[in-house]
């Protein structure tokens, strides 16, 4: 049997990583969509914890400690699910420091031990505006192409801080991603370059630019630079001032985070209904009972999805209101069928003044 072209092996080779990286995708968007109904929990079960002791100040310490280790668990899973399956893009403000620490705690464990990863402290809270996903999956794309650079090893490099620029009148942040090797190598190959167009285009949606440096002998790095943001601070009280009195039906599997929300829309004056699946739900609808507002997990158990128990109760009401939530991302739900684009949907984990605001849209649209 004649010997395949290289190029030939390399597109073989290619896809075979694809379908392979297919799969894990598929298996991590399943841990990872079940394990956002757990941080919806945790997160908003702090929210009410950290009020009841507010008189407390070494209790609330405790309480603010286990709220970042919340907010910090759904930053991973919300990375994990850029990579497994895409996220819609969600602008904020994105603390650079946190996200790079969160970076090198994901690549660790899988660059080896042959890469040693640095970083350089970041001087003050930078924040940029950004999709937090969307920049993650770029920084790690940058670090995976610059272990490839470094095939005997070496040092992979964070570094960020304020970068004024001539080009703009706008303060900038800058991101550093730095590849230097062992044996003073550490160029990237040239196929390498069409890999940076993803990053390039992740970059220029936040309104930033790329660049390249190499040094000979002491490395390569990638520039990224990002407009500055400032933080604007956000209470949970805040959800206080969006309450109503309209009967709410909330349909989902999870016991636990079932309950968890029954209490949330119940401590914001509404009136509670609640089922585990799409006929307990259908009970409901058909009962005669007052409904207003149908608040639907996408994914739930049994042969009917959240998306068909929403058309046939509107189909019974036709002045009934649907607002979705789900641990998937809505582009992802609305490629596999699951969900029509343009409708409602509030992404798992979320807190008690998203689920606020997000029934006060539904109510009203």
């Amino acid at each position: 049997m004649p010997r395949k072209s290289l190029p030939a092996e390399a597109a073989e080779a290619q896809a075979g990583r694809a379908s392979r990286m297919e799969i894990v995708g598929q298996l991590t968007g399943g841990v990872v969509h079940d394990f956002n109904n757990i941080l919806t929990v945790i997160s908003g079960t702090i929210d009410i914890l950290a009020e009841a002791v507010a008189d407390r100040p070494d209790l609330v310490a405790i309480t603010t400690l286990i709220s970042e280790a919340a907010a910090r668990g759904a930053s991973l899973t919300s990375n994990l699910l850029a990579f497994s399956c895409g996220q819609p893009s969600r602008v904020s403000d994105v603390d650079v420091a946190a996200l790079l620490a969160d970076a090198a705690r994901l690549l660790r464990p899988t660059l080896g031990e042959q890469i040693a990863i640095s970083s350089k402290p970041v001087v003050g809270v930078q924040l940029v505006l950004a999709d937090p996903s969307r920049l993650m999956a770029a920084i790690l794309n940058l670090a995976i192409l610059a272990r490839d650079a470094m095939p005997c090893g070496g040092n992979l490099g964070f570094e960020a801080g304020r970068a004024d620029l001539e080009i703009s009148a706008e303060d900038f942040v800058l991101i550093a991603v730095s590849a230097s090797g062992h044996d003073g190598i550490a160029e990237y190959p040239e196929p390498v370059f069409a890999d940076l167009g993803v990053v390039e285009d992740i970059v220029r949606q936040s309104g930033g630019h790329l660049e390249v440096r190499s040094d000979a002998g002491r490395g390569t790095s990638v520039n990224i630079y990002l407009p500055r943001a400032t933080a604007a601070a956000q209470s949970p009280d805040e959800a206080d001032s969006e309450r109503g009195d309209e009967a709410v039906l909330i349909v989902e599997d999870d016991a636990l985070l079932r309950e968890y929300v029954a209490g949330q829309i119940q401590s914001l004056g509404y009136r509670v209904l609640a089922a585990g699946n799409a006929r307990e739900a259908m009970t409901w609808i058909d009962d005669g009972e007052s409904i207003d507002l149908l608040f639907t997990d996408v994914m739930i158990p049994g042969p009917v999805s959240g998306r068909q128990l929403a058309i046939a109760a509107v189909d019974r009401r036709p002045l009934l209101k649907v607002l979705y939530t789900s641990g998937y991302a809505d582009s992802v739900l609305v490629q596999q069928g699951r969900l029509e684009a343009g409708v409602l949907l509030l992404a798992k984990p979320y807190r008690k003044i998203e689920l606020a605001r997000m029934i006060r849209a539904a109510l009203a649209a």
